[in-house]
């Protein structure tokens, strides 16, 4: 007997997969042998500030769940599934779970390797702006100067300063 959870926006088979893993309303349990379903409900990670997905994890865990079926899962959810053993197949929104469960079981799924959710997941560019300033005689000098920046993403620039001495 394998079961798969299926985050879901309701409590059966006919519901949508919800993309949001950690933040699911809840999880639809299925028996894919019998294709029993039992929901679990994920109201409390909801509610959560911080730790979610975390939270989501466990309630799957306790679900008895050999695979997850989702969306979206965040780098701290998805470390916690695989460290409990948990498949993580990843891009299964814009489905119901019924349809979700019948791709996993005619092996049309591919268990993922990284999270694709979550921070430090994007991309950006960084530009950084320097000032700098230096002290000279007879008209000659040098100077320094240095900065950073922060683009979206977590992408870094830096920047660089000139000075002139008088």
């Amino acid at each position: 007997m394998t079961k798969v959870a299926v985050s879901s926006a309701g409590p059966g088979l006919d519901s949508a997969v919800d993309s949001r893993f950690g933040r699911a309303a809840g999880f639809v349990v299925v028996d894919t042998d019998t294709m029993a379903a039992e929901f679990i409900d994920n109201n409390a990670a909801q509610a959560m500030g911080h730790g979610a997905g975390i939270q989501a994890a466990e309630a799957v865990v306790r679900g008895g769940a050999s695979a997850v079926l989702t969306g979206f899962v965040g780098p701290k959810a998805f470390q916690a599934l695989q460290a409990a053993g948990i498949d993580v197949v990843q891009n299964m929104d814009n489905m119901t779970v019924k349809e979700a469960v019948e791709r996993f079981r005619s092996g049309q799924i591919n268990v993922s390797q990284t999270p694709n959710g979550g921070r430090g997941q994007g991309t950006g560019g960084g530009s950084g702006m320097g000032q700098g300033g230096g002290r000279g005689v007879a008209g000659g000098g040098r100077g320094m100067g240095g900065g950073g920046g922060m683009g979206m993403g977590g992408a870094s620039g830096k920047g660089r300063g000139r000075g002139r001495g008088r």
